[in-house]
Parts: C-alpha cells; sequence; structure tokens
C-alpha cells in the first residue's frame, strides 16, 4: 500500500501505530529499507514523495488491521 505522511505529527502517530503490532512493518521507498516502528528511519526518507508499507505477518487477521488502520495515509496506487 502507498501511504503519505505529510506531517511530523503523522509520523509519530505512524510508527506509533506500527509499535502496536507484533509483525515486521517495512516502508520501502526506492532502494531504502526501514523498519516501520524507527521513527529516525521515517525521517530519514524522502517524505515529499510517497511510501510504499508492507507488514509480513502469516496472521490475515494482523494484516487487515493494520491495513485498515493506516487507512488516513492511503494513497492511490497509480501515484
Amino acid at each position: 500500500m502507498l501511504i503519505k505522511l505529510n506531517t511530523i505529527e503523522d509520523v509519530n502517530n505512524f510508527s506509533s501505530l506500527c509499535s502496536q503490532f507484533d509483525d515486521d512493518i517495512d516502508v520501502k521507498q526506492g532502494r531504502q529499507v526501514i523498519d516501520g516502528k524507527s521513527i529516525l528511519g521515517i525521517f530519514s526518507l524522502n517524505l515529499l514523495e510517497p511510501l510504499k508499507v508492507i507488514i509480513d505477518s502469516d496472521n490475515d487477521n494482523s494484516k487487515i488491521g493494520f491495513y485498515n488502520s493506516i487507512q488516513k495515509w492511503k494513497l492511490d496506487e497509480v501515484v
């Protein structure tokens, strides 16, 4: 899923939300892959550009819950 984090508060809220999940959550931009639970890692990315978010989980309920939780930052996939 592609997301856009526009403010410092968005980054803080996103990272806090990721920390609520036991699963690995990757934030990708180009060749960089950052742990979604790392605020400093996310700030190292170019936040003017979209970020690709992937949760690595065998639990479908966990995946659905996570993706539903980040809908407010979701971008259309054609960006």
